[in-house]
């Protein structure tokens, strides 16, 4: 009986992993093994970092506002509480861009929410 290497398969498989590791330095670009290890821990950071950005974006909005709310004269944790006591519902990563990108609108949420004229 003849020997099976099945490598029409096997080549398909290096060849997908090449291809994921293609601009990847030395050997890890050009040897099956070592492309694949690379390969694979760039697929863990990966997968563990779609979620710590989410977590990062979250603290830049946070300092944003907190920068901004202190220009107004109050403090973030200030100026969130009252949001919800007055039922203002707005995301922070709302109150963010209009901190940065419209301050006078700001300026009016936190007059509007804090109780100042």
């Amino acid at each position: 009986m003849s020997r099976v290497t099945n490598s029409v398969a096997r080549r398909k498989k290096h060849k997908k992993i090449l291809k994921q590791a293609k601009g990847y330095y030395g050997a890890r670009s050009r040897l099956y093994r070592t492309a694949k290890e690379a390969v694979d821990r760039a697929m863990l950071y990966s997968y563990r970092d779609r979620r710590q950005l989410k977590r990062i974006m979250r603290k830049l909005w946070i300092i944003r506002i907190n920068a901004a709310a202190r220009l107004n004269g109050t403090t973030y944790s200030g100026l969130i509480t009252a949001c919800k006591a007055k039922n203002v519902i707005i995301n922070r990563k709302m109150l963010s861009e209009l901190a940065v990108s419209e301050p006078a609108a700001f300026s009016q949420i936190v007059a509007e929410v804090i109780g100042k004229a």
